[in-house]
């Protein structure tokens, strides 16, 4: 469990960004109120880009030492960084459909983030199909580290074709979307925040899966004392 420290600080993050969001960021000049949403979108699409990024590192680890530490971190990582590329889709439909008339669009950037959140959720499959075996571990960590490619695609696709997704963190004809002050502000402490609730989650989740770990190794263990000891018959 997280410490009343670290879960009060989160909570207090949270408070000050919901306020901040709604109470102290102006409304955008031409989509209004509905813009509010960015404030979540964004830094939740950074934070699933972080998560991958992170489950590819421990993957590539987990391939050149065979340790079951990095293994973890990887499972970890992609199952809370699919949470968050899960909020992205969702609150991107919430934003797009009053702004564009439709829930989804297969516009560059939309498409290439779902094709990112279609190749983790195989991932998890694959893990949840069978938990134990190590060539599946392996398997699954080599899909990891090839499907993080699609990060830099989907942050350079507003570059690369036509869209109609909103560049406003990037110059686009002359100006930049975030001209207020109290807009940057606002997203920075929103992005902290949503990092916050991540970085509590990831590490719930680890040390879930560390346990299982030792839990199995204590098992193995014991069932190899009670065969040398002639207790039971190993299969």
């Amino acid at each position: 469990m997280l410490a009343g420290a670290t879960a009060f600080s989160i909570a207090a993050l949270t408070v000050a960004a919901l306020s901040m969001v709604f109470s102290y960021a102006p409304n955008e000049a031409v989509q209004g109120a509905v813009q509010r949403i960015f404030y979540f979108h964004v830094p939740c699409a950074w934070v699933a880009f972080l998560s991958f990024g992170l489950s590819a590192i421990a993957s590539a680890f987990y391939l050149l030492l065979g340790e079951q530490v990095w293994d973890d971190i990887a499972f970890a990582a992609v199952e809370t960084g699919m949470l968050f590329c899960t909020l992205v889709l969702v609150t991107g439909s919430l934003w797009a459909r009053p702004i564009w008339g439709t829930w989804w669009t297969w516009d560059s950037r939309l498409t290439t983030t779902f094709i990112l959140w279609l190749t983790y959720a195989g991932y998890l499959i694959l893990r949840i199909a069978d938990q134990q075996s190590v060539q599946v571990a392996r398997l699954a960590a080599v899909i990891a580290i090839l499907a993080v490619a699609d990060i830099p695609l989907i942050v350079i696709s507003v570059r690369l074709w036509r869209t109609i997704h909103p560049a406003v963190l990037v110059e686009r004809s002359g100006g930049r979307g975030l001209e207020d002050p109290r807009m940057i502000r606002t997203l920075i402490v929103a992005t902290v925040a949503v990092a916050a609730i991540y970085g509590a989650l990831f590490w719930l989740r680890l040390k879930t899966l560390r346990a299982a770990a030792r839990l199995s190794v204590l098992r193995q263990s014991l069932t190899a004392l009670q065969a040398e000891k002639g207790l039971i018959v190993p299969r």
